[in-house]
């Protein structure tokens, strides 16, 4: 949508069949609150919405390169996205949960970080977007919710705790960077590597995307580093 010379991307709420009426329009209302409470420069903008009896929509800032998963999608496309702005993108959603994390209150849980949910401007700055099922945490509650989040990005535990911290968060995160490291998604790997004890024995240039060139040091450093306080959330 084009407005005045500016454009704007609608994003039409589906409708869950399996999801009373109720919830479903919570669900939305969530998405607002929570965009309208929080602003970050790697949180897709949410301009305005709509709601009626047969539709819903929400009006986002425009993001020319779409959803990192499209990108991943389109062999072409893909090879653009080159070590450095890999790197970038895994730092600018690390700052989004830092800052949902310990600088919101209450603290927000996003529990969607995915590729689909990553969305590129036209210099690979990330904005994470999709606030559906996003969680408050309130102190002192134990924070219980049905499950929710994007099927192989979803923390094990919270199957059968059904209790969400940024933990969750971190998880998703940390099989989102996999899958930015990779070039796809990394499957089963990705629970393999987070619950093993012999994560040692893996080389990096097993994990690499075998498209790109081989990464400079100073990127291959960051990509060994178990833990980078400006890149990784705690």
């Amino acid at each position: 949508m084009c407005t005045n010379h500016s454009y704007f991307f609608l994003d039409p709420v589906q409708k869950h069949h399996l999801l009373p009426e109720k919830a479903y329009f919570n669900s939305f209302l969530n998405e607002i609150r929570g965009l309208t409470n929080i602003e970050h420069r790697n949180i897709a903008k949410l301009h305005g919405f709509c709601s009626s009896s047969k539709h819903t929509f929400l009006v986002y800032e425009y993001l020319e390169q779409g959803s990192l998963a499209k990108i991943f999608s389109i062999e072409e496309e893909n090879k653009e996205l080159d070590w450095e702005n890999g790197v970038n993108i895994i730092k600018g959603v690390a700052h989004t949960l830092s800052y949902m994390h310990h600088d919101c209150s209450p603290s927000i849980v996003q529990q969607e970080v995915s590729s689909n949910n990553v969305l590129l401007d036209l210099e690979y700055e990330a904005r994470v977007s999709d606030f559906g099922t996003a969680k408050f945490l309130q102190k002192g509650s134990c924070n219980w919710t049905p499950l929710a989040g994007t099927l192989g990005y979803v923390a094990a535990e919270l199957a059968y705790t059904m209790r969400f911290t940024e933990k969750c968060d971190v998880y998703s995160f940390g099989v989102l960077t996999l899958e930015i490291i990779k070039g796809k998604h990394p499957g089963e790997f990705a629970a393999h590597l987070m619950s093993s004890t012999t994560t040692g024995d893996i080389e990096l240039k097993d994990l690499l995307d075998q498209r790109l060139s081989h990464p400079t040091q100073e990127i291959e450093k960051i990509l060994t580093q178990q833990h980078v306080p400006d890149v990784t959330p705690a």
